[in-house]
């Protein structure tokens, strides 16, 4: 073997120890060797459900008008229907809103508002209620709504917003997946 060949195989050996080194001293003093995700919940905080739905039937909307024009829940209710959401009964809102709309739920609907941000371009204003029960999502439709999201921008919303985020002080829930 010549000189240089060997000198090779001693450089290539000493370059293998020190990332053996590099790699043992890095997994001991990992600070995270204990973290669970998801784990840790503190008792009595609700369980976010963060499954995006894959089918709009599986979600559940009720629309509000909050706009002086009147029919305006009715109409966006269809829409939603012709969109293979469940709906139920349109009605009014009490106060009336600026925005394009605002959207209301509880844990139980998370991964559903998420989707249904989509729907308006990530523009409502989402209302998150720990105490809330059920899956329904509350829309009240504001006075800068002009109309749903096609559903190229819809899928492009959801590429933009990520995955659901946990709410404050909710906890994980396990993924629910229908068979």
């Amino acid at each position: 073997m010549s000189f240089a060949r060997v000198r090779a195989l001693v450089v290539v050996g000493v370059l293998a120890v020190a990332a053996v080194v590099f790699v043992v001293v890095a997994l001991v003093r990992d600070t995270q060797g204990d973290a669970v995700a998801g784990g840790g919940c503190p008792d009595g905080s609700p369980v976010a459900n963060l499954t995006l739905p894959d089918d709009p039937e599986q979600v559940t909307v009720k629309i509000y008008n909050g706009t002086n024009t009147a029919g305006k829940a009715d109409a966006v209710s269809n829409e939603f229907k012709n969109r293979r959401f469940r709906t139920e009964k349109p009605a009014e809102n009490k106060k009336k809103v600026d925005g394009v709309a605002v959207m209301r739920y509880g844990p139980e609907a998370v991964g559903s508002a998420w989707l249904l941000r989509a729907y308006f371009l990530d523009e409502a204003t989402p209302q998150y209620d720990p105490k809330r029960k059920g899956k329904i999502v509350d829309i009240v439709i504001g006075s800068r709504f002009a109309q749903l999201a096609t559903t190229t921008e819809v899928n492009q919303s959801l590429a933009a917003q990520g995955e659901p985020e946990l709410p404050p002080g909710a906890c994980v829930g396990p993924a629910k997946k229908d068979s």
